[in-house]
């Protein structure tokens, strides 16, 4: 167990901005940052980030919450995990016992295949520093390949003895359980017999961008022809080829300090590129280029710069991986190596300095990459060149900006020397095709095209229901729960601010007449909230806002004031959740004063209006419950007949909400 004073220490220390600006590209927004949302693909940004309450809110998906549950939700960590994640961060000394065989246990099978994995990396490179075979045959290779002991360390590089189940009996003594050992691939089982997959291969340890170990690679030693040059890891709960890229967890950083990323094939590719002194790049893995793996580049930065070796075959197959990327809205560049060489073999053979005027002097922007590489191909070949614009063409038709699409095509125009007429008309074509394709595909059977859908129909009825009010139950309870929900929100925000209330008290005058005369006096927000809704009797209906209400309460009991920092840290995901999304859904957060005044919009300061909206929702709510509490009666007097007492207490109710919204200001 983790002691409360380390998770109190930890939630002290951390940031949730900087946190957050190691897995997405903040920027400044006022007092908040914005970014890409890193839970859906969308192209404006909508996560927002306050530092000063320290929370966050992706208003994509409504997820929410603090550093820890940030962590929980992108990465998949369980509380103690992200707690450890951070306290590795900020350099925090945790204890921690040891777990028992009941904990070990209770682990779900993705965590337990996560230990596996871990158990694996470490295994596989202390075996090759610390044993005489590991040296000879394992580093000795690295070595070879000019890799130093630090970038050796960095990508935690190792080694699998050359032995059927080596790897699969240190893990079994040490109590791993085979299942796991199987389930990420990392020993393959046969009837009653075990094997090592990685036996006698160099190993490169595959990261999540928070540095967690997903899967390996593993290159053969020898010249088996029947056995593959390179292994990965299969498919699991943890690794899906498709949806990683190897050193993203070493290159994050500076992939968003960049503001590019370098975009190379193999292991080895980004591992020189370390070397060299640059660190802003990732690696497919040989896999073609798919959606989620630009995405997660996305995540960082708007800008890939895509490194193709010298190949003309593997040139040709490769840039069909420009049109995913422009798809996404994403900025390409392109830079070929010399026939014959590839990212690895030139950054070994050509120094650091060498190495980046080369990248950046060679730098193509995509068309005349693509131009330049097919036109080698049609020549003087009027079809070919035809087809040629189509291809061009039609790479440009993926880039979802208009105005970008607009530059591509008078530069196309220029290089290929044709008009901008022809190619507009083509772009033209091939767009409305995409449209029709993607509407078709969409549109659903047997539906009359003159009739609005049954969705808006739902809508209407919905909307007409919550004007017409009367004996909806359903909306009566909507408006309870955003009623509860305004009075949290006015706790979080202002509870620990002091106002000058009025209050309306009966005097009696020398006539003995009793008029009402307007009385000021001082109070904090909390507590005139709690006075009123004591003096009510008033219970959250809702059973989240309850237990929020009833910790500001004992807050306010405890200390006497009101600390958000608690809430937003709770044990309860649920109250945390809650309370991030009340506060990052508040317009001081969505829409902050200095936007407004920058547009010479000057609107009243909430605060100075806070008696007035402390008062008005007590009275709502008071409003509410009392209307709920007459549909109570009537629907009991309908079972039965209608006593003398039933009418009274209707009338009584009445009366009362009469003079509720004659202080509400409204006409009943």
């Amino acid at each position: 167990m983790i002691s409360k004073e380390t998770i109190d220490r930890v939630f002290e220390t951390a940031r949730v901005e900087e946190v957050i600006g190691e897995f997405v590209n903040l920027k400044k927004a006022g007092s908040n940052f914005k970014g890409l949302s890193p839970f859906t693909d969308e192209k404006s940004p909508s996560f927002m980030v306050s530092p000063v309450k320290q929370i966050w809110k992706d208003f994509s998906t409504g997820k929410g919450g603090n550093a820890i549950s940030f962590l929980m939700e992108h990465e998949h960590y369980s509380y103690p995990e992200a707690i450890k994640y951070l306290a590795k961060k900020y350099n925090i000394e945790i204890e921690e016992t040891e777990q028992t065989a009941e904990q070990k246990q209770q682990l779900n099978e993705r965590e337990s295949m996560f230990v596996v994995s871990k158990f694996a990396a470490e295994y596989f490179h202390d075996l090759m520093l610390n044993t005489q075979q590991g040296k000879a045959i394992g580093l000795s290779y690295f070595k070879e390949r000019g890799f130093r002991d630090d970038i050796i360390e960095k990508f935690d590089l190792g080694y699998a003895k050359d032995e059927w189940d080596n790897f699969t009996k240190a893990a079994l003594n040490k109590g791993y359980d085979l299942k796991y050992l199987a389930a990420t691939g990392l020993t393959i089982v046969k009837e009653n017999k075990q094997f090592d997959r990685f036996k006698g291969r160099v190993l490169f340890p595959i990261h999540s961008m928070s540095g967690r170990i997903l899967g390996f690679g593993g290159r053969i030693l020898t010249n088996d022809k029947k056995a593959a040059k390179y292994l990965n890891s299969p498919e699991s709960d943890i690794y899906h080829k498709s949806k990683i890229l190897y050193g993203i967890y070493q290159a994050k950083k500076e992939i968003a300090k960049q503001d590019n990323c370098f975009l190379v094939e193999g292991y080895t590719d980004v591992v020189s590129f370390h070397q060299s002194g640059i660190e802003n790049v990732v690696a497919s893995s040989g896999t073609a280029l798919t959606p989620d793996q630009i995405r997660l580049i996305r995540r960082l930065t708007q800008n890939i710069t895509v490194l193709f070796d010298g190949d003309a075959a593997g040139l040709r197959a490769s840039i069909r991986g420009i049109d995913l990327i422009l798809e996404q809205g994403m900025n390409v560049k392109v830079v070929a190596f010399p026939e014959g060489e590839d990212p690895d073999s030139f950054a070994k053979a050509h120094s650091d300095t060498e190495l980046r005027e080369y990248l950046e002097s060679n730098a193509q922007d995509f068309i005349n990459f693509k131009v330049s590489l097919l036109m080698q191909e049609s020549k003087n070949d009027p079809v070919k060149k035809a087809g040629l614009i189509r291809d061009i063409v039609t790479s440009i038709s993926k880039i979802p900006d208009g105005i970008q699409r607009e530059v591509y095509v008078q530069e196309c125009s220029r290089i290929m020397e044709i008009s901008e007429r022809v190619l507009f008309s083509e772009l033209a074509q091939l767009l409305s095709k995409e449209v029709k394709s993607k509407s078709t595909a969409q549109k659903p059977q047997n539906v009359d095209p003159n009739q609005p859908p049954p969705e808006y129909f739902m809508e209407q009825e919905a909307a007409m229901k919550a004007v017409k009010g009367g004996g909806n139950k359903v909306e009566k309870v909507d408006q309870l729960d955003l009623l509860e929900k305004e009075i949290i929100r006015i706790l979080l925000l202002y509870g620990n601010e002091e106002v000058e209330f009025i209050q309306h008290v009966e005097v009696e005058n020398e006539n003995g007449r009793i008029s009402l005369e307007k009385e000021e006096y001082t109070s904090f927000v909390s507590e005139e909230l709690y006075l009123n809704l004591q003096e009510d009797e008033i219970e959250f209906t809702n059973g989240l806002f309850r237990e929020i209400y009833f910790e500001l309460i004992h807050q306010l009991n405890q200390d006497e004031k009101i600390s958000i920092k608690k809430l937003t840290n709770h044990k309860s995901a649920e109250v945390s959740a809650a309370v991030t999304d009340i506060l990052m859904d508040s317009d001081e957060v969505k829409h902050p004063l200095s936007d407004w005044e920058r547009k010479e919009v000057y609107v009243t300061e909430t605060k100075k209006i806070l008696p007035k909206l402390v008062s008005d929702s007590i009275l709502n709510l008071r409003r509410v419950l009392i209307e709920k509490k007459i549909l109570e009666i009537m629907n009991q007097a309908k079972e039965n007949n209608v006593s003398n007492a039933d009418l009274e207490l209707i009338t009584n109710y009445i009366d009362l909400k009469k003079r509720l919204f004659e202080k509400l200001n409204r006409v009943v």
